[in-house]
Formats: structure tokens, sequence, C-alpha cells
């Protein structure tokens, strides 16, 4: 009886790796074995602790594995993007922080602001793009749950038929070089459009650290959207490459959220050496290829890298 029961119980393991998505047998990422992690009792989240008042709010179990980041000041906290909106990222920030929680966001695409509607102060760049997508979508988080998409379960109780990204209300907007206090911590808006217009990046000058949205992160780089403009990317890539001798920490929003200054020096000649037609794409059947250049990848729509 032993034997069959190890028999059955190999099978089964072995029909559930199987059935794993390929970017599920990754998990988990090395990086994160050199972070302290913080217990959560949500386990779609994981939580490291990236500086003192520095948490990244990692979602490992969807596709593309969004890095929301909550940055704590002496009076007050903003939460930078409040990812897929599956579970409830605003209970888990009210695990790490008593104070109130302001929330903005690195660009609105859906995966960054599931969680918006449950905050009562959300900053908004003062964006045709925002006003947009402030409104909500069905369809943007419907295709978050597609085939291979997750790994491992979704929460209990998650009902994936009614899964929208839900509207909320803008408090107030913002612009580019805005800055905001938490206490004891100023954190400074830069507008980095290309990924999407309204997309920016959020600059701690004290501390060296930029918050850079999707404009960088390590991992195939979308951009391949209607709302994408390569030559404002090319500028805005070079815009934050002058930061790097300034900062200590370059924080992305997918995958890993820590990587060193020198890559945004790196990413301004990769995108370049791309858009010159210098690469060949690795095609892919839905009209988009994969183009790699200097450690970094892009994933755009064929041929769009040429100027």
């Amino acid at each position: 009886m032993n034997g069959i029961c190890l028999f059955l119980t190999i099978c089964l393991t072995s029909s559930l790796l199987a059935q794993q998505p390929e970017w599920c047998k990754n998990l988990p990422r090395a990086a994160y074995s050199k972070l302290e992690r913080v217990p959560v009792t949500d386990s779609w989240f994981e939580v490291y602790k990236i500086r003192p008042g520095v948490f990244a709010i990692y979602e490992p179990h969807q596709l593309e594995e969004v890095i929301s980041y909550l940055i704590i000041g002496s009076n007050r906290a903003l939460l930078f993007d409040t990812g897929m909106g599956i579970s409830n990222i605003q209970a888990v920030v009210a695990g790490l922080t008593r104070l109130p929680v302001s929330v903005l966001n690195s660009h609105t695409h859906n995966d960054h602001v599931g969680g918006n509607w449950r905050f009562e102060t959300v900053y908004g760049m003062d964006a045709d793009f925002t006003r947009t997508n402030a409104k909500g979508s069905r369809q943007d988080a419907q295709d978050e749950l597609g085939p291979g998409m997750i790994c491992g379960d979704l929460p209990t109780g998650f009902d994936s038929k009614s899964y929208a990204t839900r509207p909320w209300k803008i408090s107030r907007f913002l612009h580019d070089h805005d800055k905001i206090n938490l206490g004891g911590r100023t954190l400074e808006i830069i507008s980095t459009p290309g990924h999407t217009p309204d997309a920016i990046s959020l600059l701690d000058r004290a501390r060296g650290l930029l918050f850079s949205g999707d404009t960088y992160y390590p991992a195939p780089i979308w951009l391949f959207r209607p709302e994408t403009n390569l030559d404002d990317y090319v500028a805005s890539v070079k815009h934050l490459a002058a930061l790097a001798p300034q900062l200590e920490l370059v924080l992305g929003e997918h995958n890993v959220p820590f990587a060193q200054p020198e890559v945004l020096t790196s990413l301004v000649t990769a995108i370049e050496t791309v858009r010159a037609g210098k690469v060949r794409g690795e095609p892919r059947d839905d009209g988009k290829a994969l183009y790699r250049s200097n450690g970094i990848s892009f994933l755009m729509l064929a041929h769009s890298q040429e100027k």
C-alpha cells in the first residue's frame, strides 16, 4: 500500500509540475534571498524590506510579477502602485504602517492600479491617459488570467469571472518635478513618458533611490502597446541615465526589485542599438519580436524599432 501511495504521489507531483507555466519554474528568484522578507498573512503577496522605510510588495503568482513599493516617512506613507487587484493590498499595507497612506501610480496600466479603489487618497498625473484609465476596465484585467498567466492558486474567494480593474477617484493631479513630503523623506516626480504617456519615475534624492516604474525593470520591457511612443521612451531613459552618478539603487516594478545604477546607462545603449536596426529580433507568432542588446531586452512590434 505504501508503495502505491508513493507511486501516486510521485505521479501527481510530476503532473502538477508539467502543468506549471515555464516562467513559474524559475521561482523563487535568487535575488530575493539577499533581502529581508517580512511576514504577511496573505499568501498572494511577498513583502521584502529594501531599505529602512521602503518595502517591495511582490506578486509572484501572476506572469508579470508586479512589484509595488510602500515608502514610509515620519508623518505619512506613499504606496507607489497598487498591483493587480487580485488580492487586498490595502490590508497588507495596513500591516506595515499605521500612518496615513496616499497612492501614486508609476503609470496607469491595469496591473499597477488594481488596488487603487481601496484607498481614499490617490494622486494622478495630469494626463488624458490617466483620466481615461481611472474609469476602470474589464478586458485588460481578464487578459491577466489567461492560459499560462497564473502560478499556483488564486486567493480563496477570488471570483475570476467578475475580475475587473475598478474605477478610482483622483484626489489631486500632479506634474513633472512636483515633490511629495512624507516627513523626513521627500520624493520628486520625474516625468518619463514612452511606455505610456503618463509614465513617471520617483526619486528619493537624499537616499539615492530611483523608483523607475516600467521605464526599466529586469525583464523584457514592453514597448508594443498603442500608447507607447519610442521617441519619448529614448528621451526618458537618457534623462534617467543622467541621474545614475547620484543613485545607489534603481527599483523597477517587475520580477526583481533592485538593480545597480549603471543599468540606466546600459539601457540607453540598448534601446539606441535596437532602434538603429543593429539587432535582429526574435519573432513571435503575435506580430511582436524580442530584441536583446547589452544585457537588456525589449518586447516590441516587429520592425517598430526602426526610426
